[in-house]
């Protein structure tokens, strides 16, 4: 008996993602922590955490958290505010970080994925911190601190405990990170830390409702693939546990790459108090329902309603539909479904075009307008005529040399009328229409 036999996996997300606005979250300093050329240079004493600085909170920000929440199926909180989230750590000069606690701007979303619905419990704003470089100077080891990150605008996406696997948090994982780019709030540059990722793991007996009393936090996540290890491994790690009678520990881990392993960084026996409370320095903040609806109206029609619509509209599987919207852009998504109205236009086949992008077999690039995609498709497919008296020799010369496998047809097996027309079409230097040689050979094997 396996594991999933006897328990449920409750897996919950967080994504931060760092917002790329021009200033920072709460001061005028540039926002290009990756772009820098000196550590330390784009601070004042606003992000430095220095007495007498004062936040002002970034408007341009503030509408892009809607925005993401919004395009997420998120209801808008019309009074929110921002707290303050103490705890002591060197990237954080202020000692505390601005952020939001039980009003945040957006709740109650979701995302579809292959595996089901994954809801979404909050998205909320938050300024960055400062990043620790840990090295060696004069052979002794030293951590430095640059601030540059220091009050960058980031966006934390929580999700509900929904997630049944690593593959289901990995498909979440990327949807997030193509939404966050499409709506171009976010460049989501994982290995230099713009995004984020951290999993909370436990599992549950089945037919049990009760959350766990434990939760394992995996934290600092740098890639779809590391976070579906991390979780899998986790999963088979705790089930071994609670099979011995025991309970995991409540813990923080961290994922090693090179032994396939996650590995304790520090225990957690009690949540954590932040001792949040609300900023002083910054009025609570209100919307008016007119101001949600007006950032909702200029939404872009997202990818996954762009591949519903596919699916209706032109009958393609879910998959294709999926595959072909897997685009960062709202330009190349607009290109493709461009082109798909004028195959639909010109009654071609759209499921063969999609099936054809999808394995590479059509090579095709933004710069050729639609018309252009749309002639190379056809002149992928132009097949040349032949005479029906010359197909029909050649069908009985391959019938004639492959007796085992005209037996195995008529005996039921479907599947050789594959070969035999490979084996036709092998026969003459000619680029013929393959449903064209399948009646033709179907016939001759009927008869």
């Amino acid at each position: 008996m396996s594991w999933q036999d006897k328990y449920k996996p409750v897996i919950g997300l967080e994504t931060h993602a760092e917002l790329k606005t021009a200033s920072k979250m709460f001061c005028g300093c540039v926002n290009d922590p990756f772009g820098a050329k000196q550590p330390n240079s784009h601070t004042c004493p606003v992000c430095l955490g220095m007495p007498g600085g004062l936040p002002v909170p970034n408007k341009k920000a503030i509408e892009w958290t809607l925005k993401i929440g919004l395009a997420t199926d998120c209801e808008v909180n019309l009074f929110s505010k921002f707290d303050r989230k103490h705890y002591f750590y060197p990237d954080l000069a202020k000692g505390y970080q601005i952020s939001q606690y039980d009003l945040p701007f957006c709740y109650g979303g979701k995302l579809e994925t292959s595996q089901g619905i994954i809801g979404i419990r909050r998205v909320h704003l938050e300024e960055d911190t400062a990043k620790l470089l840990h090295k060696k100077i004069d052979g002794k080891d030293v951590s430095l601190i640059d601030f540059n990150r220091s009050g960058v605008p980031l966006v934390e996406i929580v999700t509900e405990p929904d997630i049944r696997n690593g593959a289901q948090a990995k498909e979440y994982g990327k949807k997030m990170r193509q939404l966050l780019r499409y709506l171009d709030v976010a460049d989501c540059d994982m290995e230099q830390g713009g995004m984020r990722l951290e999993a909370n793991i436990s599992l549950r007996k089945k037919g049990t409702k009760e959350l766990p009393s434990y939760k394992v936090e995996i934290k600092n996540i740098n890639s779809f693939r590391f976070m579906e290890q991390a979780i899998d491994y986790e999963l088979e790690r705790q089930a071994k546990i609670l099979d011995s009678g025991e309970t995991p520990q409540q813990e923080t881990r961290g994922w090693d790459a090179t032994k396939n392993q996650t590995f304790s960084q520090r225990s957690k026996e009690e949540a954590e108090d932040y001792r949040y409370f609300p900023e002083p320095d910054i009025p609570p903040i209100r919307f008016t329902e007119d101001q949600v609806e007006k950032i909702k109206s200029a939404l872009p029609e997202t990818p996954q309603q762009v591949a519903g619509r596919w699916e209706k509209d032109y009958e393609l599987t879910a998959a294709q539909a999926a595959q072909l919207s897997t685009v960062e852009s709202e330009s190349e998504l607009a290109w493709l479904d461009s082109i798909l109205k004028l195959l639909n236009q010109q009654k071609l086949d759209i499921q063969l075009f999609a099936n054809d992008l999808i394995n590479k077999k059509l090579s095709v690039t933004q710069k050729l307008t639609p018309e252009e995609v749309v002639k190379r498709f056809e002149s992928l497919h132009a097949t040349e005529e032949i005479d029906g008296g010359e197909l029909a020799g050649l069908i009985q010369e391959v019938l004639k040399n492959n007796q085992d496998a005209v037996e195995k047809y008529q005996a039921g097996e479907q599947q050789v009328l594959g070969f035999l027309m490979g084996q036709v079409l092998g026969k003459i230097d000619k680029k013929l229409d393959p449903k064209q040689v399948r009646n033709a050979l179907q016939t001759a094997l009927e008869d």
